[in-house]
């Protein structure tokens, strides 16, 4: 006879059941209702430019001889400006002596940068009368440019007059032919000048002053 074995749940044994089944019906729900946040987005790449370099032209002094001026004053530079101009200008500039009465006549200070660009112009003394006159001399400077490179000075500022005919060509003083009716005068050397101040400094036979009038006198007059 075999005996049967009846296994009966104590309620303390249900109740731990329903716990553990609630348990894992609410943690069901809870994931069910909050679900896991989305993934972040990547993040964008970056590309890093590097800006190109600035490349700065370079003063290069041209293998002509005749583009340099070796000038150590701005007063010797205005030579190798001058000769520039004229060689730039060559049908346009008088030939022989001017006549007495010009249409204008300008200084001009020129300001040169270290590879002969015009950097600006400065009128000392403008013909304002002839407008016409200003535009064209300055139209006619800049045009020229560059001009020769002054080694020994880099940035040199140099001032011309200008002789302006009338029939629009001109000359510039530094290398003028000469003007009629104007007597060009010759200064003198050094050598003159000490000589001058030695006579006028040596004195005269004692008791006998010599005066302005008495050297005037004709030989034949008494004074």
């Amino acid at each position: 006879m075999q005996m049967e074995h009846t296994i009966t749940s104590t309620p303390r044994s249900a109740h731990r059941l329903w716990l553990a089944i609630g348990s894992v019906a609410a943690a069901l729900i809870a994931g069910c209702a909050a679900p896991l946040p989305p993934a972040p987005p990547p993040k964008p790449e970056v590309t890093v430019v590097n800006p190109a370099p600035v490349k700065v032209a370079p003063v290069v002094i041209p293998d002509d001889p005749g583009s340099l001026s070796y000038a150590k004053t701005a007063r010797d530079y205005r030579k190798d400006a001058a000769s520039h101009l004229y060689a730039f200008n060559e049908k346009r500039i008088f030939k022989g002596r001017m006549p007495p009465l010009l249409y204008a006549v300008g200084v001009l200070q020129v300001d040169l940068d270290p590879r002969g660009m015009v950097q600006k112009l400065h009128w000392m003394r403008a013909p304002t009368h002839a407008p016409e006159v200003i535009a064209e001399i300055e139209r006619t400077v800049r045009a020229a440019a560059p001009y020769p490179v002054a080694v020994n000075l880099g940035h040199v500022t140099y001032t011309d007059t200008w002789l302006w005919h009338k029939s629009g060509n001109f000359q510039l003083d530094t290398l003028t032919e000469g003007q009629d009716g104007v007597v060009a005068t010759q200064p003198r050397s050094e050598k003159d000048n000490k000589a001058a101040v030695k006579a006028a400094a040596k004195p005269t036979k004692p008791g006998k002053p010599t005066s302005v009038a008495k050297t005037n006198c004709p030989a034949t007059t008494k004074c």
